[in-house]
């Protein structure tokens, strides 16, 4: 999956608020009954890697990405692994680029 949403913020401030809103965009990722263990984050430059197990009922599934913030947008790319079989992508990359948008309005 692959996401591209457009800031204003510079590229500075945009990675300050993809650093401090990570975990409520990952938590939409995964949405409904699905629930995020084991989060992981790491930057190197302007790349965030992330890493996290969604859990639903005995299923598991690891999914890892990367955030590339740029001076006007910010990239998340996805590897949903097995989540997919259970929920739409589009439904997925619905909440995370609203979710997206949220984190790099929101200066908190």
């Amino acid at each position: 999956m692959r996401v591209t949403v457009s800031h204003n913020t510079g590229r500075q401030e945009a990675m300050r608020r993809v650093d401090r809103g990570i975990d409520q965009l990952l938590n939409g990722m995964a949405g409904g009954p699905i629930e995020i263990r084991d989060q992981q984050k790491s930057w190197n430059g302007n790349v965030m890697n992330f890493a996290l197990t969604g859990k639903m009922g005995f299923f598991t599934a690891p999914i890892k990405g990367t955030i590339t913030v740029n001076d006007a947008d910010i990239v998340i790319e996805a590897d949903l692994g097995m989540l997919e079989k259970f929920i739409p992508a589009e439904k997925i990359k619905s909440q995370v680029e609203s979710g997206a948008r949220k984190m790099l309005t929101s200066g908190s």
